[in-house]
């Protein structure tokens, strides 16, 4: 959010862009490409019915918003409140489902755990931190070297706001708990897209241009963002899991487009 508000204030509409659409890339091909690599992911089903659908949908309506190069407040506010409506929706369902009783003793035991919220409070805060360090020292290199804002939203900016995503995932991974590492990074992106677009626009509307080949933002770049999002549901639903080879093919497909984005510039 931090990084996208001021980027957009600055004048440079296609790094804010780049930032969510190329995180949205990032989260889902190196991510979880990684995180499946540490151990293989069990897959909430629900989540393959329900939120990767509703990424979907939102990735979808965010390239028709922007066909015509623009991203105005009124967009921006139909998006916000598509996270209201988001928030709303996934708690209510999951108070729905839950089937947890909070009993006097599990009440006394959730009293004992405000060490643990200082540790999350504390965890967030230094991620927040390095990630920022992060992408305003790699942004500063970027653009001492001539590199394109849209490219350094799709890839610094990206990677650098993405370093939580990939810590929480890891351990997630590492700690067998998958349905985190694969939660986390779904939920990301609908916010990335619902929220912090969304607010990003109301503050400041954002105009990136004609997509084209030779635009800042190609329908590749794009094209992308939906196809990571629609490639999700099949690989999760091999046995409820994501190998550790269909953990390769997400790097691949990462390395890929890195490659495309290389090419372009030395066009």
């Amino acid at each position: 959010m931090i990084v996208s508000v001021s980027t957009a204030l600055q004048g440079r509409d296609s790094a804010a862009l780049g930032n969510i659409v190329g995180s949205n890339i990032c989260n889902i091909a190196l991510i979880l490409g990684i995180a499946s690599l540490v151990k293989p992911l069990k897959v909430n089903l629900k989540v393959i019915r329900v939120d990767v659908t509703i990424l979907i949908g939102v990735s979808s309506l965010l390239i028709l918003m922007l066909l015509d190069g623009t991203l105005s407040r009124f967009e921006g506010t139909v998006l916000a409140l598509g996270s209201v409506a988001y928030t709303y929706f996934t708690v209510k369902l999951a108070k729905k489902n839950s089937k947890i009783e909070l009993t006097e003793e599990s009440i006394k035991t959730l009293r004992s755990k405000w060490l643990d919220i200082v540790f999350v409070i504390g965890g967030i805060i230094v991620l927040v931190v390095g990630a920022s360090l992060f992408v305003n020292g790699a942004s500063t290199i970027a653009k001492f070297m001539g590199i394109p804002d849209a490219v350094i939203g799709l890839t610094v900016l990206a990677v650098g706001t993405s370093l939580p995503e990939l810590a929480t995932s890891i351990v997630a991974a590492y700690k067998g708990e998958g349905d985190i590492s694969i939660g986390n990074v779904i939920g990301s992106n609908i916010f990335n897209i619902l929220s912090i677009l969304g607010i990003v626009a109301i503050i400041h509307p954002i105009v990136i241009g004609e997509i084209s080949m030779s635009g800042a933002f190609s329908p590749v770049d794009l094209g992308m963002m939906l196809f990571v999002a629609l490639v999700i549901g099949p690989l999760a639903r091999t046995q409820l899991v994501i190998s550790r080879l269909e953990g390769l093919f997400l790097l691949s497909i990462y390395v890929g487009y890195l490659f495309y984005l290389y090419t372009k510039m030395a066009v």
